[in-house]
């Protein structure tokens, strides 16, 4: 199983948030900007005044498998970032929703093949 590509400088998070563009969805906002690579790399941010550690892991790892699960049948080159929205309770995050929102954002994107 290959790792995901992912961002970790904040240099990195400003570039895809202030070029990008976004797509917002009931829980996750999407930014997607072109790079000049061949693979899709994606960076995930919870705000820490949401909730503790634990939630925060938690959606992470809603978002990371429902990119792993899609990210097959999206086109590569392409810099992501996944926020989590101000009106989504922490609680609340359910893989369902945040798949119909990473769905959306894709097909508005035109990022789905």
């Amino acid at each position: 199983m290959r790792k995901i590509k992912t961002l970790k400088k904040n240099y990195e998070f400003k570039n895809v948030l202030s070029k990008g563009k976004f797509f917002v969805g009931k829980q996750v906002s999407v930014y997607v900007l072109k790079n000049r690579k061949n693979i899709n790399v994606i960076g995930i941010a919870v705000a820490t005044k949401k909730c503790g550690a634990v939630l925060r892991n938690r959606i992470k790892r809603l978002i990371r498998e429902n990119y792993r699960i899609l990210k097959n049948d999206l086109k590569q080159g392409y810099d992501i970032v996944f926020l989590w929205t101000k009106k989504g309770e922490a609680k609340e995050a359910n893989y369902y929703i945040i798949q119909n929102d990473l769905i959306k954002a894709f097909k508005k994107a035109n990022l789905l093949n």
